[in-house]
């Protein structure tokens, strides 16, 4: 079966992805998508430490986590149309992301110290789990598997949405609060994000060498994206969970 009839069914890789394999000449490694994705998380620690500075010497950073946030998506919509821009816009993704987390991880601090610490040990262990898990096979990314991480994904960032822009006319979502069903809701999320590493994972492993070298930044972007999501998703518990008890 040709990759380009293949459709990948990752929600941030684009229907698309694999198209055209057989014009490159150098193809997709996995120590090509490391590198990628370790400077870009080196980009994202920096630019976080610096917002995160600003914020403890005074300053408001909320127009950082906005204008990060907003950024972040607008460039994950580009990338998704216009695939061929990949390794120019995930770059600036990576500043966005950064300037998002930096502000937000600031936010965090500010009130409880060691809880974006403990997020990020959370979010690299769970990492390596989900890839010992797949790499081990103890978890098997089937079909049904696909279908269920992508629809759960799909519905969370759905309620998400609906949930913001019900805020700009004053209706408060019970996600944003420390309920119980925020919190249910919070782990469901966490849970979800972990899952989804492992279709990174799968795409990885079924294409390294196959694909254009170029599509490693794509490969970067779905990890990143992941990755992010995933701590967010931990820290916002962590902060309701030490708010509740």
């Amino acid at each position: 079966m040709r990759l380009s009839n293949y459709k990948t069914n990752n929600p941030v890789f684009s229907g698309y992805f694999w198209e055209d394999q057989k014009r490159a000449s150098k193809k997709m490694t996995v120590l090509g998508i490391f590198f990628k994705s370790l400077f870009c998380i080196l980009v994202i620690a920096g630019i976080t430490g610096y917002v995160w500075k600003l914020s403890e010497d005074g300053m408001s950073v909320r127009w950082f986590t906005l204008g990060g946030m907003l950024g972040a998506i607008v460039i994950s919509v580009i990338i998704s149309v216009r695939r061929h821009w990949a390794p120019m816009l995930v770059p600036i993704y990576t500043i966005a992301k950064g300037f998002f987390l930096g502000g937000f991880s600031a936010y965090a601090h500010k009130n409880f110290p060691e809880l974006p610490y403990q997020a990020i040990g959370v979010t690299i262990v769970t990492f390596f789990i989900m890839l010992l898990l797949y790499q081990t096979r103890i978890i098997v990314v089937t079909k049904k598997l696909r279908s269920v991480i992508i629809t759960s994904a799909i519905s969370i960032m759905v309620v998400y949405l609906i949930s913001w822009i019900l805020s700009f006319f004053g209706i408060k979502s019970y996600l944003w609060g420390t309920s119980w069903f925020a919190i249910v809701f919070n782990c469901i999320a966490a849970i979800v994000a972990s899952f989804s590493l492992l279709l990174d994972f799968d795409y990885i492993e079924r294409y390294k060498n196959r694909a254009p070298k170029w599509k490693e930044w794509l490969a970067t972007w779905g990890l990143l994206a992941t990755l992010v999501w995933l701590y967010v998703e931990t820290l916002r518990l962590m902060q309701k969970l030490a708010i509740r008890f």
